[in-house]
């Protein structure tokens, strides 16, 4: 490969991992659903529309994933629902954040990769416009 070509290889590489979303090229979706599917169903329904059985009745309700909307800045670096705010919510519990502490944390039980893994999920079901 020419020095030119190499160069405009590395480029474009270095772009792509600029542009791509942070947990999207360490997750694992395939793990992800299982994950979500064992621990987050129950409250946040199989699709992610805040409708699983054990959420039935909560105030507030459990969040909608397919919307696309998050409330908390985590970080606190003025931007709401970025990836690093999903996985202190996760990993911490909402109630950490000024959120409802019906949303429990689970950095005891999940790993960090099991987090990303969700937060992949999560963002597989925002709904197409």
């Amino acid at each position: 490969m020419s020095r030119p070509s190499l160069l405009a290889s590395a480029a474009a590489f270095a772009l792509a991992l600029a542009l791509a979303p942070s947990t999207a090229l360490a997750a694992d979706l395939a793990k992800g659903k299982e994950t979500f599917k064992m621990i987050c169903s129950t409250c946040h329904g199989e699709g992610g529309k805040g409708d699983g059985p054990g959420g039935q009745g909560l105030q507030p309700p459990p969040r909608d994933f397919t919307k696309g909307d998050f409330k908390f800045d985590a970080n606190k670096n003025g931007k709401t629902g970025e990836d690093a705010d999903l996985h202190a919510v996760i990993h911490d519990g909402a109630a950490a954040y000024g959120g409802s502490p019906l949303m429990a944390p689970w950095g005891g039980t999940l790993t960090d990769a099991d987090i990303d893994n969700v937060i992949a999920v999560i963002r597989s079901l925002k709904a197409k416009k």
